[in-house]
């Protein structure tokens, strides 16, 4: 034992010697009793790299992860006591079921059969062109791309201005798809002259509103002729005006698209939807004031204010602005409007097309408020102007 103890420690020395890695070699000592064991050691960290800490532990039961932020709800959910439109369409219809007695009773008073009737008419009759045009609109807006209508105007904005009031023809419908064909015309690169040309002639020479205003005065072709000469005069003179007075901080270029991101069908039915339930809503308001107007107001009133062209003029004009009625269907309610003259009523047909309380809204959130503050009262005066001469020229 003891010798194989020493030729082992002279081995290990050899191998110390001669640079090798030392091995160490436990052996139990020879006054130990039991068998013998190798212990060996673990090789000593190297200074260059140290020792990794050992991984932590797992718990048996790890604790639930909290929700990440894509997977919380995008919206929150309705509130229990919030009124939303199914809600107030329902208890309405309810309320009416409730109240069918006195309702009927009112109904049958003649004023009130008066002023159904001429509600009932001036909506059946505007409703096939209001449609029509809304389809058409949605279509071009969405199929056919603005580089089109940019790539077709002279470079010379001049000549822009009266060739992009002619190209007004190229959309039939209403003002509400003229905004946004406009704000798109101005982000491509063409000149806000032109843009805005197109913008006031587009919802009142078009041809489906031609169309509607020669069915809605059968007796008076000459409307559609003055209607067409009195818009686009007021469309080029508006252009020519900014073009020579405009100032490029009055207008706030547009950011993005209409119905960016969407598909083409989307897009249409989107724009469909969008179009048939404003300009839906805003003609019922104008068949009930027109119908009002006929079968409600005092006689005396209306002769009085048709009496005196200035005033009749003036009457109407604010009228169309504070009825916001769609253009393929405002030629029926100034139809209606017996009271008044021709010229009268084309101020009506002149200005609600381009100016009237939506669509101030329209303008300044698609060019900004400063544009829209200063474009407006400019485009009611011209189109007052614009009728009055028109109509004492052709009428």
């Amino acid at each position: 034992m003891k010798g194989e103890g020493m030729r082992e420690t002279g081995i290990r020395e050899n191998t110390e010697a001669g640079g090798a890695r030392p091995v160490a070699i436990t052996r139990a000592a020879p006054h130990e009793e039991g068998p013998r064991r190798d212990r060996p050691q673990a090789p000593p960290a190297s200074p260059a790299s140290p020792a990794s800490p050992a991984p932590p532990a797992s718990p048996a039961h790890p604790a639930p992860s909290a929700p990440s932020a894509s997977s919380a709800p995008l919206t929150p959910p309705d509130e229990p006591g919030r009124l939303t439109s199914p809600l107030a369409l329902t208890l309405l219809l309810l309320l009416m079921v409730l109240l069918q007695s006195p309702i009927r009773r009112a109904l049958s008073a003649p004023v009130m059969q008066s002023w159904m009737t001429v509600f009932v008419a001036v909506v059946v009759q505007a409703l096939p062109f209001l449609v029509l045009g809304v389809l058409l609109s949605a279509a071009i807006a969405v199929y056919v791309p603005p580089s089109f209508f940019a790539r077709a105007l002279p470079s010379r904005p001049g000549l822009a201005v009266p060739v992009a009031g002619v190209a007004g023809a190229l959309l039939p419908g209403c003002e509400c798809a003229s905004v946004p064909v406009a704000g798109a015309l101005v982000r491509r690169g063409v000149t806000p002259a032109a843009a805005l040309a197109f913008l006031l002639s587009a919802p009142a020479i078009n041809p489906i509103v031609l169309t509607a205003t020669a069915v809605a005065f059968p007796r008076n072709p000459e409307m559609v002729l003055a209607r067409f000469v009195a818009s686009l005069l007021v469309a080029c003179a508006m252009g020519w005006l900014w073009q020579r007075l405009g100032r490029t901080d009055w207008l706030r270029l547009p950011a993005h698209a209409p119905h960016e991101g969407e598909t083409k069908g989307a897009a249409f039915w989107d724009s469909v939807r969008h179009d048939v339930m404003h300009a839906g809503g805003f003609l019922v308001l104008g068949a009930m004031a027109a119908a009002t107007l006929k079968g409600v107001a005092p006689e005396s009133w209306l002769r009085t204010a048709a009496e005196n062209p200035a005033v009749a003029v003036l009457t109407l004009a604010v009228l169309a602005v504070v009825l916001s009625i769609c253009s393929e269907a405002d030629a029926f309610v100034a139809a209606s409007l017996t009271q008044f003259s021709l010229t009268a009523r084309l101020a009506f047909l002149v200005v609600g097309p381009m100016i009237d309380l939506k669509l101030f809204a329209m303008q300044a959130g698609t060019f900004g408020r400063g544009f829209a503050l200063r474009f407006a009262p400019a485009t009611f005066a011209l189109a007052i102007v614009s009728a009055v001469l028109t109509g004492w020229v052709l009428l």
